[in-house]
C-alpha cells in the first residue's frame, strides 16, 4: 500500500518553487504564473489555494483554486484548475481525494459553489460535480465543459 499525504501548500510553503515547477511541467504554463498565484495564497491575499498529494515527499498530484480558469464566463468563479495526477499514480483515488479536500476546505471558508473546466466526461460526476454548461476557453476554437460543485 502506497503512503500518500494530502496537504495544502500553506502547510508546506517550502514546496512553492517545486510545486510551481511541477505544475508548469504538466500544463506548459510558465512557472512564474503559478508562483504568482501561489504567493498570493501564501501571503493571504486570496482565500483560494493549492492542494498537493505527496508520495515519499515527491509531488505526484495537485490542483489549485483560482479566480478564472481562462474562459469567457467570468461570473463562474472560483475555478478548480490544473488538476493532474502523474500517470503511475492514477487509478488510486488520488484526484478524487484531492477534489473532496478542495471542496471541504473551500466550504469551510464559505466559498461555494466551485467551478471546473474539463473535457473529461464521467470522472468528476463520481465526486459530486455536475455538468453546468459549455464555455469558450480563451483562444480555444472548441467549446469546453463547465462543471459545478455546490
Amino acid at each position: 500500500m502506497r503512503n500518500y499525504q494530502y496537504i495544502t501548500l500553506m502547510e508546506k510553503p517550502e514546496l512553492k518553487e517545486k510545486a510551481a515547477e511541477w505544475f508548469s511541467s504538466k500544463w506548459g504554463i510558465p512557472k512564474e504564473a503559478y508562483l504568482e498565484c501561489m504567493e498570493a495564497y501564501l501571503n493571504k491575499d486570496t482565500e483560494y489555494g493549492w492542494f498537493l498529494c505527496l508520495h515519499d515527499d515527491k509531488i505526484v498530484a495537485g490542483m489549485g483554486v483560482i479566480e478564472n480558469d481562462f474562459h469567457d464566463r467570468k461570473d463562474l468563479t472560483p475555478n478548480v484548475c490544473a488538476v493532474y495526477t502523474d500517470e503511475e499514480h492514477r487509478g488510486k483515488g488520488i484526484a478524487g481525494n484531492l477534489l473532496n479536500m478542495v471542496v471541504e476546505v473551500m466550504k469551510s471558508k464559505g466559498i461555494t459553489p466551485l467551478y471546473l473546466v474539463t473535457d473529461h466526461i464521467g470522472f468528476y460526476e463520481r465526486y459530486g460535480w455536475e455538468f453546468l454548461c459549455m464555455v469558450q476557453g480563451d483562444g480555444e476554437p472548441q467549446m469546453t465543459r463547465m462543471y459545478v460543485h455546490y
